[in-house]
């Protein structure tokens, strides 16, 4: 395995992260899912991105997860797969990210060249993932690979899937051994600027301004949160060693794509991820600290 420079594994995870997150802001996946009676927006983003661990419990959803209550988890789950299985969730999913990736991209991107190439790097670094003690990856990673020379596209989707799962596994282990329990990660992750906005946060995974200024007040309590809702400086430090200890623990794939070959999916990779956000693919105000 080849070392890399300084978070070049994390810049291509950002990149590709943009392309499996598209997904989960289109209309289309919403469409796909409506003619089964899973029409509510927390409905469909629980059961398509919960479907590749099979027909589980609130709790399990809940665990994987992390940072959603586990209150409006339970409203849907395991209800929602009454109304449709997770196999019929999956091909949803995937008619989804076609179209959201046509969409996004336009049909000469999705059938390029470069499309192909990216897919092909991606799924060799996905080669480096690990099951072990990672549920969200191991679920994506029995499903199988769209083929490259038919759905370029896809394969690539399915690949920053499996990339985005596997990363996010490893930074749960982080969050936990830092002690920060689910809507502490959130809040101080958007303390630190880089995280979404309150609103949109407390909207999309079950809190409230209640819920939330708790959070704040323990994080006060820890010396990691000033009176201003700003980070302390032991709350930056923080939040600087989660985001060195998830590059540590997902370093894995990248070395093993190697230098070269994680700057030119980056360079992929990124350059579709800018078509897709120029083309609308999150909401404006999905960022923020308030």
């Amino acid at each position: 395995m080849t070392p890399l420079p300084e978070r070049a594994g994390r810049r291509c995870h950002n990149a590709l992260n943009a392309l499996h997150s598209a997904l989960y802001f289109s209309p289309a996946l919403g469409k796909e899912l409506a003619p089964y009676g899973i029409d509510d927006p927390h409905a469909v983003n629980l059961a398509t991105r919960s479907a590749p661990l099979g027909a589980v419990g609130a709790g399990t959803v809940t665990a994987t997860f992390y940072n959603y209550s586990h209150t409006l988890v339970a409203r849907f789950v395991p209800e929602v797969w009454d109304a449709a299985s997770p196999e019929t969730v999956l091909a949803a999913r995937l008619r989804a990210a076609d179209s959201t990736l046509r969409h996004l991209l336009g049909e000469e991107t999705v059938t390029s060249p470069q499309m192909a190439e990216a897919a092909r790097l991606a799924l060799r670094a996905a080669e480096g993932c690990t099951r072990s003690g990672r549920p969200l990856y191991a679920a994506n990673a029995d499903l199988p690979t769209p083929p490259v020379e038919q759905a370029p596209h896809l394969a690539l989707w399915h690949a920053a899937t499996l990339l985005r799962e596997h990363r996010g596994d490893g930074h749960i282990a982080a969050l936990q051994h830092a002690e920060l329990d689910a809507l502490e990660a959130l809040v101080s992750h958007t303390a630190s600027g880089h995280g979404m906005n309150p609103v949109w946060v407390m909207r999309t995974r079950g809190y409230n301004e209640r819920d939330w200024a708790a959070a704040q007040s323990r994080l006060a309590e820890r010396g990691l949160l000033g009176g201003d809702g700003e980070l302390t400086e032991e709350g930056v430090a923080l939040r600087k060693h989660l985001e060195e200890e998830t590059d540590r623990l997902d370093r894995r794939p990248y070395e093993l794509l190697g230098a070269e070959g994680v700057a030119r999916l980056t360079e992929l990779a990124g350059g579709f991820a800018r078509t897709a956000t120029e083309a609308g693919a999150f909401p404006a105000d999905l960022r923020g600290k308030g």
